[in-house]
């Protein structure tokens, strides 16, 4: 299965690859730049030791990555916490498929809580248009990142997909590393955690044997993050307000990146993290479904089953949510003193973007209230 394709433009770094372009990477002063922010007491003579001794990828997210992600997580969020890590087993790979909050962190903490809790981390996937120069290709293939083409005509995207399907399928069965996968193209926009069916179905595309067993084989594991305060909130609110103006929204050159600075840089507050249990045994009960269509429905609606009962809903959510039905049925969550601080919050942002007003702090409500909607909906199909 693995040898039907060349993997060589969308696979991570190799380990015998890493130490060389490392050394082009740390002779980028964008790189130094980085260094300067996270550790401003390292000098660059001291880097290059450093990275004159790493020789594989794990060695160089231990070195680098693992502490420079927690220096980041610490200045931008109040408090993380993680759960769910006791349905993993250490000696398996899992196909983790999260919901989507931010290009990097949503990955990235996954990745660091793995590694606090003793499990190695896995390989990213994200799309090619995120790298827009070879400092940034390399830099995220040397840190386990595969990239994904997003452009082309129907026949080669479907080529795209038996590939990355194929991809997928042999890391984790032959490989035994894990792979994690957003559960949309894309970062949501307005809270609602959807997971596409066309994932799945890229999915279904490799392996053989029945539904259950090509799934089986994958262990995909839901992953929940929450975060108090959404990352880039007010740059979505804006995409999604010029997107209801001009019904297709063109992204500027340079706004990924500005995304992914801005979703490091801006204060989160708290932030959670939860896995979710693998669904395998599940999967035999598909077998009933005669519709191909109609089980990858059902595996979709297990995977987002799993997302909104494992989100954490915050102060904030509750406050919204409320706002949006112009009730109190949520008030025993907040305070007097969170709503009004929320509200302010509001504002503040609002007042940063062109635009009409109501519409934009409505647009805002919106995405913090989603949440509470759909986890109490999901409750309410279980009782």
């Amino acid at each position: 299965m693995s040898n039907s394709f060349n993997y060589d433009d969308m696979r991570p770094y190799y380990d015998n690859e890493v130490n060389e372009v490392l050394q082009s990477v740390i002779a980028d002063p964008l790189f130094m730049k980085l260094v300067n922010n996270i550790w401003p007491e390292m000098t660059l003579k001291e880097v290059k030791r450093k990275a004159e001794l790493i020789n594989s990828v794990k060695e160089f997210q231990m070195e680098f990555m693992h502490p420079a992600a927690r220096v980041i997580i610490n200045r931008s969020s109040e408090l993380l916490t993680g759960s769910g890590f006791e349905n993993l087993d250490k000696n398996q790979a899992y196909l983790f498929i999260a919901n989507h909050r931010d290009i990097m962190l949503d990955s990235g903490i996954l990745n660091m809580l793995l590694v606090e809790n003793g499990f190695d981390s896995s390989e990213i996937t994200i799309g090619d248009n995120l790298m827009t120069n070879q400092f940034i290709s390399d830099f995220v293939r040397i840190n386990k990142i595969l990239t994904v083409s997003r452009e082309g005509t129907g026949r080669e995207l479907y080529d795209i997909s038996r590939k990355l399907s194929a991809y997928i399928r042999y890391t984790i069965t032959e490989k035994n590393v894990s792979v994690w996968i957003a559960q949309r193209n894309g970062r949501t926009k307005d809270g609602n955690d959807l997971t596409q069916t066309g994932l799945l179905k890229m999915l279904n595309i490799s392996g053989t044997g029945t539904f259950a067993e090509k799934f089986s084989q994958l262990k995909i594991v839901p992953v929940s993050i929450s975060y108090e305060y959404e990352p880039c909130d007010l740059l979505k609110v804006q995409e999604s307000f010029l997107s209801d103006l001009n019904a297709q929204y063109v992204k500027a050159p340079g706004e990924d990146l500005n995304s992914i600075i801005t979703g490091i840089m801006q204060p989160k507050g708290r932030i959670h993290l939860a896995i979710g249990k693998p669904i395998v045994n599940e999967l035999q009960n598909f077998e009933n479904i005669s519709n191909e269509n109609d089980k990858i429905k059902a595996l979709t609606a297990l995977v987002d089953k799993q997302i909104y009962a494992d989100y954490k809903l915050w102060s904030v959510n509750y406050v919204a949510a409320d706002m949006v039905t112009n009730s109190t049925t949520h008030s025993h969550q907040y305070t007097i003193q969170d709503k009004e601080n929320f509200i302010k919050y509001i504002n503040s942002q609002v007042n940063k973007i062109n635009g009409d007003k109501e519409t934009l702090f409505n647009l805002f409500v919106a995405m913090y209230a989603n949440p509470v909607k759909n986890k109490v909906l999901e409750v309410s199909k279980v009782e």
